[in-house]
């Protein structure tokens, strides 16, 4: 495990500094990055703005909710960039050489593209949670605390498992299937918004096959002390940012799968 570690931070390193090549361009990139994330809040505020409530949440709530949501997928984009473009290295037959390396290939391929102007969305969703939280006054205990923290990682967890069973999924198609960016992207657009608004079939969806729902929307009813009208128990609330970490874990078994039944290029 130490080796792993070890390894994963020589990536990080290495990423740094050749990103770090082009200073400018990298704060330029980041900035856009935040302002982009930032007009899209503006949705949320709007909408808020025109009918002053969604399903009894208040702005500054779902204001902790998008937070949560984005700081996941931020910190998800981060580490797991390298899946996302895992096409490039089966067309180009790059992954046969990682075949070669006595190490585990997701570790590898994570640490091929460490993305760090994902910062941007980063900073983005601290600053709308951070207001959202000032302005609920929220009373922070040390198991709200740690709760936070779970379901922030969790939900990291979980998107990353989305870009490891869609780089997967290129092993047989060599191709990166855009079906999965509807759980990705079009994941965090609906998880940032309270669950009890949408119909019983999408919110099944995103609690028991896809569990966006399950690893953010409930944990922050336990962080804001506000009743599920879906029936949630507490217990449930705290437990849920579990869900993430064993999708990773199935996930990456998923990748394991694929590994096994891949081959090469012949190029």
């Amino acid at each position: 495990m130490r080796g792993t570690l070890s390894l994963y931070g020589h990536y990080i390193g290495v990423s740094v500094r050749s990103q770090m090549q082009y200073r400018a361009s990298f704060l330029m990139l980041t900035l856009a990055t935040l302002l982009t994330s930032g007009m899209e809040f503006l949705v949320t505020w709007s909408l808020f703005d025109r009918f002053g409530s969604l399903a009894g949440w208040t702005l500054a709530e779902a204001a902790v909710l998008y937070g949560i949501v984005n700081v996941s997928f931020a910190l998800a984009e981060g580490i797991a960039r390298g899946f996302d473009e895992f096409a490039i290295m089966i067309r180009s037959g790059t992954f046969d050489r990682l075949l070669l390396r006595p190490r585990g290939t997701a570790l590898q391929v994570a640490g091929s593209h460490i993305q760090l102007l994902r910062i941007g969305r980063l900073a983005q969703g601290l600053i709308v949670f951070a207001w959202g939280v000032g302005v609920l006054e929220v009373a922070w205990t040390l198991p709200r605390v740690a709760l936070c923290l779970a379901a922030i990682c969790g939900g990291a967890a979980l998107f990353s498992g989305l870009m490891v069973l869609q780089a997967t999924f290129c092993f047989w198609s060599t191709e990166s299937l855009e079906i999965f960016n509807t759980m990705t992207y079009g994941g965090v657009e609906t998880t940032q918004y309270p669950l009890s608004i949408y119909r019983a079939e999408l919110r099944q969806f995103f609690t028991y096959i896809v569990p966006l729902a399950t690893v953010t929307y409930f944990p922050v009813l336990a962080i804001l002390g506000r009743s599920d009208p879906l029936g949630s128990t507490l217990a449930f609330q705290y437990a849920s940012p579990l869900f993430g970490f064993i999708f990773l874990v199935v996930c990456l078994q998923v990748w394991e799968f694929g590994v096994r039944h891949y081959h090469s290029t012949g190029s």
